[in-house]
């Protein structure tokens, strides 16, 4: 109780401006594809566009599926068994990302009998194959930790796929208002893949988002987020049996891809062998986007959720020119302090 207490203190007394974020850059094979500035459209991508940087609020939010008011990428790019994809999560406003507490997911889902550019998300049945959570080498700090640097992770498509369109979808759950019910930020994200290969792997624990969580699961609503020593729980499924066989943080996305001019052929598709290297001669394309990815919800989400609202006057432009500088290691002293 003493806890929430000092939360609530400092909350009520500390003025600060948080920003959000997004997937800005995947890589494949070494294939680097630029991603849009949320509601900020530039050019075809695979990741489906998101209407703003703000976090998913609530597990029952439809738009948990792909991010706030998902659209319909234009790009389905080459993948196979094996391959390896690197996610780069970016701030608003050009800056890093902002926060370091909470786990990293990664689920993939099969897209049937229609193209990933055409395929409504919400009855996608989701596989989970690969989480991150605390680091073992030191408990106290997140993984999420080298993602606020600038690192980016890196993590392997499971090695018996079976050919086809899949969506992936990697998450982040932003954790430093979790001691309350539904303070859990929810940052999923959604990729348009086509597998080659000959895998013939069919993937166990499916779940649909939203479905998935539930605002009370443990690794959601979590009061002992900021004990050095409190065991994580992952929401969700188990891993499934088809499951990455290697992941973790890497340096920084050294590509800066451009997006290629609209109407334009654009990657190879995935090559029959499958063995982590696409070949061939044009993915799909199609126009910029309109349609919904299916997350009906309404585009506010979470939209200043995470807002700390100041009780004394601040110069705004001055904190928006420095990158925010998330508390939860502050809240950490102080809660241990107490």
């Amino acid at each position: 109780m003493k806890r929430f207490a000092v939360f609530a203190a400092f909350s009520a007394a500390v003025p600060y401006v948080v920003a959000h974020g997004f997937v800005s850059q995947v890589a494949i094979d070494g294939q680097a594809y630029a991603g849009n500035v949320p509601n900020e459209y530039k050019g075809p991508s695979p990741i489906r566009l998101v209407s703003d940087i703000s976090p998913v609020k609530g597990a029952s939010n439809p738009d948990l599926n792909c991010g706030l008011n998902a659209q319909l990428a234009e790009l389905v790019v080459p993948a196979n068994p094996g391959s390896s994809v690197e996610m780069q999560w970016s701030g608003g406003a050009g800056q890093k990302w902002p926060h370091n507490t909470g786990p990293l997911m990664t689920y993939m889902a099969s897209c049937g009998d229609t193209t990933c550019d055409k395929f409504n998300g919400s009855s996608a049945q989701w596989f989970k194959i690969d989480e991150a959570g605390k680091k073992t080498d030191d408990p106290s700090q997140w993984v999420q930790q080298d993602i606020m640097n600038g690192d980016s992770y890196t993590f392997t498509l499971p090695q018996d796929l079976a050919p086809g369109d899949y969506l992936i979808r990697h998450e982040i759950i932003a954790l430093h208002l979790a001691v309350t019910m539904g303070g859990a930020e929810f940052y999923p994200s959604c990729t348009q893949v086509r597998v080659g290969g000959s895998g013939s792997g069919k993937p166990t624990d499916t779940v649909t988002f939203p479905g998935g969580y539930s605002d009370s699961d443990p690794g959601i609503f979590d009061p002992t987020v900021f004990d050095d020593d409190s065991k994580y729980v992952f929401p969700g499924p188990p891993i499934s049996n088809l499951a990455s066989t290697s992941a973790g943080i890497t340096p920084p996305a050294s590509a800066t891809p451009s997006f290629p001019p609209e109407g334009a052929s654009a990657t190879a598709p995935a090559s029959a062998t499958g063995a982590g290297s696409g070949s061939g001669t044009s993915a799909t394309h199609v126009a910029t986007p309109s349609a919904s990815a299916g997350t009906g919800a309404a585009a506010q989400g979470g939209k200043a959720q995470c807002r700390l609202k100041s009780r004394a006057t601040v110069d705004a432009s001055t904190l928006i020119e420095n990158r925010p500088r998330h508390y939860s290691r502050i809240m950490r002293r102080i809660m241990h302090a107490s």
